[in-house]
This record gives structure tokens, sequence and C-alpha cells, in this order.
């Protein structure tokens, strides 16, 4: 199985930054995408954006503006630059590793996760 890592997450005040890194640390399958999802408290795994093996991205209609996916193929390694930061915001944010062409969308089109990173954002 492919192994992810996330680093970055942390407690910020609303209106703040943070970046979220996932880093590939072994390869077992043909990556497609990377997606990034979170999770709040007492609710389901959300999707928030991915990026493709071929660097197209996207990110959900909730966060456009304020989120940004980008890579650095030389490090293994997709950021999620997060901008004006909400409470609504709060979740352990989670990177996930698919292949082939199915949903990325869905969490259930992923092969592998990262072990998940907490952002807290204060009032």
């Amino acid at each position: 199985q492919a192994q992810l890592a996330e680093s970055g997450g942390g407690r910020v005040q609303a209106g703040g930054p943070l970046r979220l890194s996932c880093m590939i640390l072994r390869r077992t399958f043909d990556i497609s995408a990377i997606g990034w999802f979170r999770q709040a408290s007492g609710k389901e795994r959300e999707f928030v954006g991915r990026i493709t093996t071929s660097g197209h991205t996207y990110v959900v209609e909730s966060v456009k503006g304020r989120f940004t996916i980008s890579r650095d193929n030389a490090k293994n390694t997709m950021y999620l630059q997060m901008n004006d930061l909400q409470p609504e915001d709060t979740a352990v944010y989670y990177c996930g590793a698919k292949g082939g062409i199915s949903s990325s969308g869905n969490p259930e089109s992923y092969e592998a996760w990262g072990h998940g990173t907490q952002v807290t954002v204060s009032s």
C-alpha cells in the first residue's frame, strides 16, 4: 500500500493561513490523483479538492478562493494552502492517493491515506 504523510496542521485564529503538506513516502500503484479531505468531529469525511498527476487541480466551491492545491514533484509533496481560515474549517485533514479514473470526490475511490493532521481555527 502506498504511504502518505501529512504535516502542517495546527491552531490558527480566524482569518489566518496554514499550509498542509502531503508527502508520498512510497508508491505501490500508479497514482492518478492526490485528494484532500477533511473530517470534522461527528461528521463524515468531506472532499476538499484534488490534484492529478498531470497537475490539474480542483477545489470544492465552499473553499474556492481561499484554498489552493499545488505540488513539488522533486519533493514528492502536494500542498493545500488554506487562507482566510474560519472556525468551520476546523477538522482533521487527510490526503489520499487513488489510481484509475474513479471519482476523486468519493473517499471510497482512494487506496491509501495519510494519518491526518488537525487544523483548529479559533474565532
